[in-house]
């Protein structure tokens, strides 16, 4: 009797899907209907003679997790019980481990871990591959199973071995046991560098940034900041709206930001800036590297289609695509890419993770300075804490200077600052290309 319960509950489920899908059922020849009938029987077969008892309702989730998240990289089925977790990351608030990833079923990648989180201060860095989780290989657990062990209660350990090349590409791994901490991830690192250099880090995009960045302008510009060095290193992105309005501090004329593109014309949406900027004239260096991200690139690709900032770094991460979160009828979640970004000159930010070999998704700074990532990692959290370390006149790691070649060259740029702001970005680019060359000569 219980067996025919249960295929009645799988039909029931079935043609709940069949029905929802019936307005949609001749819009095409290949309607998958036909794939829905194999559905149907093989739920109904586990049920019948697979070794364990199942659930209809765990088989129909697993079937949803498998639809949605084989689409990209960010698409998303989000359970009730990880319903809690979108509100998290809207609030910027959580209990973890302090890392931003990207994969698919059976991989997952680091983008960048947080300064000041647990992960940076251990020593995680972009790219790695996270191949087990305490005593779970990822490859055979689900994505959103794999986030879940690395979040939770302050004070848990968790241990995390990777998978990364050597600086002679020779494939390793690195075990990491890790103590769960409240992320709250601090924003904006403003100072005053050599030279009337204004200097701020910004490490994420949350809804007090643009605020943050403001002050540490106002305050800059009292200490005598004639130029300055914006640092969008390892910033993973954040909300859509605090990128937008930062760049709108530097850029006005009701010039286009970015804006989005998707199969359904509803998707196109166009986001410009005000009348006026705040800061339309400051000469301004934009940093960026491999491990800046989403509404770091929205910045980025704005500031330089409209030649307000040189660029000077890595090519960045290349994650440019809009998900739209929707709440289902269980309490359950959608999270689906419905756009991606283009920059004001018509350049798509997002690049495809499927295909391999080389990067051309992203933001390619107008100079490219090649800089070792765990050294740029080091540079950027010393900074950091000398910020509020007036003491320490330089970033240091066991005692020695960190030679941040990035930063220095946008320095050097900058100590030139009538000449910056004389030239347009193209003649800069030229002159430093002749600096350069004359140097290695």
């Amino acid at each position: 009797m219980k067996r025919k319960v249960n295929k009645y509950v799988i039909f029931m489920v079935a043609a709940f899907f069949v029905g929802s899908l019936f307005p949609f059922a001749y819009s095409g020849v290949d309607s998958g209907l036909d794939q829905l009938k194999i559905m149907i029987e093989v739920m109904a077969k586990i049920q019948d003679s697979y070794v364990e008892e199942t659930q209809p309702k765990e088989l129909i989730t697993n079937a949803l997790y498998g639809m949605v998240n084989s689409l990209d990289e960010f698409s998303e089925f989000i359970n009730i019980q990880n319903t809690k977790r979108i509100k998290e990351e809207t609030r910027g608030e959580f209990g973890g481990l302090g890392i931003r990833l990207i994969g698919k079923e059976g991989e997952l990648f680091v983008v960048t871990p947080l300064p000041n989180s647990p992960a940076y201060k251990a020593g995680i860095e972009p790219g790695d591959e996270i191949i087990q989780i305490d005593d779970k290989l990822v490859k055979n657990i689900s994505s959103q199973d794999a986030i879940d062990m690395m979040r939770g209660t302050v004070g848990e350990s968790v241990t995390v071995i990777i998978k990364r090349k050597d600086k002679k590409g020779k494939e390793i791994t690195k075990k990491f046991t890790l103590k769960k901490a409240r992320i709250v991830p601090q924003i904006v690192y403003p100072k005053m560098l050599e030279n009337k250099i204004g200097y701020i880090y910004v490490e994420d995009f949350s809804g007090h940034t643009v605020a943050d960045v403001k002050n540490a302008l106002e305050d800059l510009k009292k200490q005598g900041m004639e130029s300055l060095i914006l640092d969008l290193r390892f910033n993973p992105g954040g909300t859509l709206d605090s990128a937008i309005d930062l760049a709108k501090m530097f850029i006005g004329e009701n010039k286009l930001i970015v804006y989005t593109k998707g199969r359904k014309e509803a998707y196109f949406r166009e986001y410009k800036s005000g009348e006026k900027a705040l800061y339309s004239n400051l000469p301004i260096v934009l940093l960026v590297n491999e491990g800046s991200a989403s509404g770091s690139e929205i910045v980025a690709g704005a500031l330089q289609d409209h030649k307000r900032a040189l660029l000077i770094g890595a090519r960045t991460f290349g994650k440019g695509s809009v998900q739209q979160v929707s709440t289902l009828e269980d309490g359950s979640a959608l999270k689906l890419t419905v756009a991606k970004y283009y920059t004001p000159l018509g350049r798509m930010i997002h690049r495809d993770f499927k295909k391999k070999g080389p990067n051309t998704g992203g933001i390619l700074p107008d100079i490219v300075v090649d800089f070792d990532l765990a050294t740029a990692k080091s540079a950027v959290l010393q900074r950091t804490t000398m910020i509020y370390s007036p003491s320490k006149k330089t970033a240091t790691i066991e005692g020695k200077e960190i030679k941040d070649d990035q930063l220095n060259r946008a320095v050097e740029l900058l100590k030139a600052r009538k000449v910056l702001g004389a030239l347009n970005i193209e003649e800069i680019k030229a002159q430093d290309a002749k600096t350069e060359r004359v140097k290695e000569a």
